[in-house]
């Protein structure tokens, strides 16, 4: 197959964007006196499919989506990619159908409508594998409405929740550090909410946190996957 223009430097761009990453990464696990590193998951939102299809050449294996349209499409694409999607952005409950047909893990389940919705996209979808989900905390007790996640005193019900319905695997939690806080003080909050809940559900053990910004903090907190976007790929292209 014939290369558009431009495909090989836009591959030896994103290979030494790639590799400063992972180099903060290894620093960070450092660091922090850990033994392994968390996962890497790429954000790729807003970025081609081409993009998508070299950072698998390059050895990304987990790509992250905020959008059910464009995931769904991205995925459709590239479906002969050895790719896990992961689905990050608020979801609907109207686009839990299309969603449980390309994505691998949901870290942004945050009320009973969405794990009932998803229960019921799985069992009517007829996949052969679990839906791995992840309870989205809002550890920003001061944001505004609409802004997506559980509060601290809601996850054990959620995550009980989302344990009794067949098709979903309660898979560990995930966060954003609100902004104007110390995104440490948080990953720390982050990291009590998921211990109580792996005490509860041992195998609940993924920590989903941290970005560009401040992916050391989540490192030092425990985190077990990164959501990278801009780092590796450079800013995102203009929506039209």
């Amino acid at each position: 197959m014939t290369e558009e223009p431009g495909t090989e430097a836009r591959r030896r761009q994103l290979a030494g964007s790639l590799e400063r990453v992972r180099e903060r990464i290894r620093r960070a696990t450092e660091a922090a006196g850990r033994d392994s590193e968390p996962a890497l998951i790429v954000v790729t939102k807003f970025h081609p499919a081409s993009d998508v299809r070299l950072l698998a050449e390059l050895g990304v294996r987990d790509v992250g989506e905020n959008r059910d349209q464009e995931a769904a499409a991205k995925a459709a694409e590239l479906k002969e990619l050895p790719l896990a999607w992961h689905f990050i952005g608020q979801l609907q409950t109207n686009k839990a159908k299309s969603v449980v047909r390309y994505a691998d893990a949901v870290h942004s389940v945050d009320r009973a409508s969405l794990v009932s919705a998803l229960g019921k996209a799985v069992a009517a979808s007829g996949r052969s594998r679990v839906l791995d989900c992840l309870v989205q905390v809002n550890l920003d007790p001061q944001a505004a409405p609409g802004r997506g996640g559980a509060l601290p005193g809601e996850v054990s019900g959620l995550s009980d929740l989302l344990a009794g319905t067949e098709g979903l695997r309660l898979a560990g939690v995930m966060a954003v550090a609100p902004l104007g806080e110390d995104p440490a003080e948080a990953f720390a909050r982050l990291a009590s909410i998921a211990e109580q809940m792996q005490r509860r559900h041992p195998g609940a053990d993924m920590v989903s946190a941290g970005m560009t910004q401040d992916l050391e903090q989540a490192v030092a907190a425990g985190a077990t996957h990164l959501r990278i976007g801009t780092d590796v790929l450079g800013t995102r292209p203009r929506v039209r």
